[in-house]
Order: C-alpha cells, then structure tokens, then sequence
C-alpha cells in the first residue's frame, strides 16, 4: 500500500516554513490529493481546504464555475486544470491553487479522453499545466498515479519559486 506521506513531507516542510497555504480541487483523483496532504502532522498551517469536484453540479455548487463560466473550456483538459487550480487559489484566499481532472478508468470520460488521462494544474506565484497519460486502465493505480503526479507538480512549483 501506498504511504499517505510518502509525497507530501517536502512540499508540508516548504509550505510551513514560508507561512503559504494551499487549495486543491481534484476530480478523478478522488481526494487522495487533499487525503495526502492532510497526512502531514501540523497540516492546518498550510492546507485551507478542497473538493472532489466530480460532477458539474459538484464544479458549480463547490467551485462556483457554471457552465458558462467554461465557454468552450472542455472538462478533463489542461485549460480546465488551469481555471480549476486559478478559482480554487482566489475562492479560499491562499497562496496556492491545486487542480487536477481525468478519467481514472477502466474506461475513458465522455470527453473522449482513454482511462488513464488526466490533466494537473498549479496556480500562484509560479503557475504551470501538465497532461499525464498512463496508458492503463486500471482505476485504482491512475488515480494513485494523478495524486503523486499533482504533488509533484506542486512540489516543482515550490522548489521554482525562489
């Protein structure tokens, strides 16, 4: 089994000593993310708070992101990622913003996208988006897959921004 802190004890380390704090907005990660994340002892200095936005009724009710709000923004989608990670940050007034949205499997999303897509996003004084394919099916590893990968995508902001 997978440690809960096995990704998280540098980036809860960063984020305490520099008095930063952290939203998070996932969706076929399925709050693993924020589960990883809250594992830390001493969590409540950095973690403000997030959502397992699966549903566009989950977007809108948590993120406050309607569906015009997307023009032709797609879900599962790096401009998605971006304005998930963005609304989430200024929504919970923290210094990061952290978003994630995929298909874990064992079959695609209605988007079109294979099991195993999913798009990460980081939002604050370094921003950056990245698409992550694992190519399998398997629901339970892609969603461990997008959470360590969200976390490092984070992590890789925090070391950039000095």
């Amino acid at each position: 089994m997978t440690s809960l802190t096995e990704h998280t004890h540098a980036i809860a380390d960063i984020l305490k000593a520099r008095k930063q704090t952290v939203a998070v907005a996932e969706t076929s990660a399925g709050g693993l993310v924020s589960a990883q994340l809250l594992a830390v002892p001493g969590a409540s200095a950095y973690f403000v708070g997030g959502g397992v936005l699966y549903t566009g009724d989950a977007r809108a009710a948590l993120a406050g992101i309607s569906d015009s709000d997307m023009g032709n923004i797609r879900s599962s989608s790096e401009p998605f990622a971006q304005l998930l990670a963005k609304t989430m940050r200024e929504r919970l007034g923290t210094t990061w913003g952290l978003a994630e949205t995929g298909a874990a499997g064992p079959s695609g999303n209605r988007y079109g996208d294979d099991a195993g897509h999913t798009c990460i996003a980081v939002s604050g004084p370094v921003s950056e988006v990245m698409t992550i394919e694992t190519g399998s099916a398997e629901r339970g590893e892609n969603m461990w897959r997008f959470s360590a990968e969200a976390l490092a995508l984070l992590n890789r902001c925090l070391d950039n921004q000095d």
